[in-house]
């Protein structure tokens, strides 16, 4: 799978109106996941736009700079929601925005289970139920390539 390329746009850095920089943080979540774009944000339109709008800037702000790949980001994302835990509907967003950044499914499994020696087998194995439904939903089970 090709490496998903973030939009280009001004630097996080760079001084820009709000309306800019929610626009690029839009861009940004659409090039990563679309689908949660129109799923999430709609969804808290109508009770806290607000957050809707910090979600953005957040895309803006963290995702939209270079110095990780957005694939490296979602491995690092997939750890901590997975050592937080309680975050099953984050970590399914995010299992679908990994394989959608090119992480395989075999890569992802493999994330989830380093994270049992650090955060816990309880954890990784919610977090790895919650990639499943996603795997399911995608028609990539069984994983191939799930080595003992």
């Amino acid at each position: 799978m090709a490496e998903t390329v973030i939009p280009e746009g001004a630097a996080p850095q760079t001084p820009q109106t709000r309306q800019e920089r929610l626009d690029y943080g839009r861009s940004v979540i659409e090039a990563v996941n679309s689908e949660a774009a129109q799923q999430v944000l709609p969804a808290l339109e109508d009770v806290s736009p607000v957050l809707a709008e910090q979600v953005l800037i957040g895309f803006a702000e963290f995702y939209g700079r270079p110095q990780l790949s957005p694939r490296d980001r979602q491995l690092v994302t997939l750890g901590i929601l997975t050592a937080l835990g309680g975050c099953e509907s984050q970590l399914e967003v995010h299992v679908n925005t990994s394989l959608n950044v090119g992480l395989t499914p075999e890569q992802i499994v493999e994330a989830l289970l380093h994270s049992a020696a650090y955060c816990g087998f309880p954890r990784a194995l919610n977090a790895t139920f919650a990639a499943k439904r996603v795997f399911a939903e995608r028609g990539l089970l069984p994983v191939g390539g799930a080595e003992k």
